[in-house]
């Protein structure tokens, strides 16, 4: 079960932290990764972390804007987002994926946490 926290509104220019817990899961063995979904568009990979906690990606939009982190102490994954624009309004998941293997591609991941919506104002 993947649990997520931390969406709601905000003017651009803002920061919201997300976090998501993992339960059910070895969480130290999967890559986790944040995706999201804009009204009518496809969800695209965000940001993801391997296992390993090595070479986050980033999606060109966010770079330098978000940063992903894990604690798997905590079995939670991380998602600062700072300086929003308007065009980060969107559903945000969390996402977990077995092989550890921190892909961008939705499909590639096993289990989904319920997706919250950020609203970002301009």
């Amino acid at each position: 079960q993947l649990q997520a926290s931390g969406g709601g509104l905000v003017q651009a220019g803002g920061s919201l932290n997300f976090s998501c817990v993992v339960s059910g899961l070895t969480f130290e063995d999967y890559a986790v990764g944040w995706f999201r979904q804009a009204p009518g568009k496809e969800r695209e990979g965000v940001s993801c972390i391997s296992s390993s906690d090595e070479s986050p990606y980033y999606v060109n939009s966010v770079r330098g804007r978000f940063t992903i982190s894990r604690d798997n102490a905590k079995n939670t994954v991380y998602l600062q987002m700072n300086n929003l624009e308007p065009e980060d309004t969107a559903v945000y998941y969390c996402a977990a994926e077995l092989t550890g293997y921190a892909g961008s591609h939705a499909q590639e991941y096993d289990y989904w946490g319920q997706g919250t919506l950020v609203t970002v104002s301009s």
